[in-house]
């Protein structure tokens, strides 16, 4: 069934900063958190989950329950995520930021983003062969497993102690189950893009929110926000967000290591896997191999 997303939502609206795990949205939380406080000094990064909510924490879940929610099934947990939207939407005047790594979808008719609580998106897209990387390194999965794990349509999430379960879906059904959600308000980008003309990137993503524009403060946060400034916070004070399977969060935030990581089969299936959505943002060239480097476009 069509869904219908609010234009002018009566209670606080969110803006979902969305994205499929391990393609930048801690960058972008990152980038925003210090462009809003405007400080000489960079936001702590443990202080993230305060100023961006996270659809994924279990003490959301729970406090919307009125009881633990740890163990409960996933149709379960499911069935509560319109009440932690609602409670997200509440907590604060005006605009409300949310990350999730959530498939934008219906599952047992509830949808995994509430439509009527919903402003507008933020989407971050990056190539299924680095997100293949990170992935596993994240997971503490193989490469194998990895490449597997994202091409799987019906992937969720394992909950943690501090996180539910999520409906992740495959790489390519995520991107499109955002990129061509009708009536959304939706400015994508991608993580590639970000590294190689994060100026013009970020600019751009404050012009969607309308946030005001200030070039020192943008010049500044992205400073404050670059990966080797959020590696250094990491490896002196950890990161809550940090899986508990990997040896740091911040690992390398390159553009192309699966060059290195991947092997030519891996990537032959990854291509034929995701061929057309590859194709689509550009991580395929004419010729169907793969583009590391190509020329900026403009994107709605």
């Amino acid at each position: 069934k069509a869904t219908r997303w609010a234009q002018g939502a009566s209670l606080g609206q969110i803006i979902w900063l969305a994205s499929y795990p391990k393609s930048g949205n801690t960058w972008l939380r990152a980038f925003l958190a210090n462009y809003r406080a405007g400080g000489s000094e960079p936001v702590d990064i443990n202080r993230l989950p305060e100023l961006s909510f996270s659809d994924s924490r279990v003490r959301y879940f729970d406090q919307v329950a009125g009881c633990p929610t740890a163990g409960l099934p996933f149709a379960e947990i499911h069935r509560l995520r319109p009440a932690v939207h609602r409670l997200f939407a509440q907590a604060r005047d005006g605009t409300v930021l949310v990350k999730t790594h959530c498939a934008l979808s219906r599952i047992d008719d509830i949808p995994t983003i509430t439509p009527e609580l919903t402003a507008a998106a933020l989407y971050v897209a990056r190539t299924p062969l680095d997100v293949a990387v990170s992935f596993a390194h994240h997971f503490g999965l193989s490469m194998a497993s990895a490449v597997q794990a994202i091409s799987f349509p019906q992937l969720k999430s394992a909950p943690q102690g501090d996180t539910v379960a999520q409906p992740f879906s495959d790489w390519s059904s995520h991107v499109q189950s955002w990129l061509d959600a009708p009536g959304l308000k939706l400015h994508w980008l991608r993580y590639e893009d970000l590294h190689r003309a994060p100026a013009r990137v970020f600019k751009g993503v404050i012009a969607f929110l309308g946030w005001p524009f200030e070039a020192e403060r943008l010049r500044s946060a992205i400073r404050q926000s670059d990966f080797r400034a959020l590696a250094a916070q990491e490896a002196k004070a950890g990161f809550v967000e940090a899986s508990r399977k990997a040896e740091r969060f911040f690992r390398r935030g390159q553009i192309g290591s699966w060059r290195s990581e991947l092997s030519v089969d891996q990537v032959a299936f990854l291509i034929e896997r995701h061929r057309a959505v590859m194709t689509r943002l550009g991580y395929l060239g004419p010729d169907g191999k793969p583009v590391v480097r190509e020329p900026e476009r403009a994107n709605g």
